[in-house]
């Protein structure tokens, strides 16, 4: 059997009393291992490479929820556009407004969540915590990208052993979720996806207020 089972239902026991959503990343997984995983009843999947998800997609159930988690390209959205369920890394306004160019071609709303650069590395993407202000002040108050739903936030804690740098990058990341739904509580009921803490990193993740987690080798072993 190429998935942890064992591993995977005691994952689910512990998100379950927390309410948490559990995204498998599936990257550079066969799709049998998808398929497996599918069948112990996981719907959604998280992808990071555009080339891959688009080969995915067609042959697997047509219910299955496609998180897009890795770095995406401008040009590329068009080809996630039609089916993706929620895309997690929008980290420019460039982004943003290729995203909503695509959903009012389609004449949908597509799901997204803010990518904030809360880590150390210099290899992480996002916007600072200015320009996430910046951008929901387009979105909630001018009423800009009309074809994109701001659904969340999204963030990566630096790759470290030094717990207390992971769980400072979480609360600063929970602190502007937290300031986002204040400022416009209206809103607060669609603004609702705070997606933070991976396989290494979940409990304390979960811990500092995440409800959406992106687990991969847990699941499925390590990367193909």
């Amino acid at each position: 059997m190429a998935i942890n089972q064992s591993g995977y239902s005691s994952i689910l026991s512990e998100l379950r009393t927390s309410g948490t959503t559990l995204v498998a990343v599936s990257k550079t997984k066969p799709v049998e291992d998808l398929q497996e995983l599918y069948g112990l009843g996981q719907r959604d999947f998280g992808e990071n490479y555009v080339q891959e998800l688009v080969g995915k997609q067609p042959v697997l159930p047509g219910d299955i929820r496609w998180h897009f988690i890795g770095h995406l390209q401008s040009n590329k959205v068009k080809y996630i556009a039609p089916f993706v369920h929620l895309i997690h890394g929008v980290d420019s306004l460039k982004l943003l407004e290729a995203i909503d160019k695509e959903g009012r071609k389609l004449g949908k709303t597509i799901n997204c969540l803010l990518q904030v650069y809360i880590a150390s590395e210099e290899t992480k993407y996002g916007f600072d915590l200015q320009e996430v202000r910046q951008v929901a002040a387009h979105y909630f108050l001018e009423k800009k990208f009309g074809n994109v739903k701001i659904c969340g936030l999204m963030g990566m804690a630096s790759f470290t052993e030094d717990q207390t740098i992971v769980e400072t990058e979480f609360k600063i990341l929970k602190s502007m979720f937290d300031e986002i739904r204040h400022t416009y509580p209206d809103l607060a009921a669609e603004f609702n996806v705070l997606s933070m803490g991976m396989s290494g990193d979940y409990k304390l993740a979960i811990q500092c207020g995440s409800n959406m987690v992106r687990i991969g080798s847990l699941i499925f072993g390590s990367r193909n």
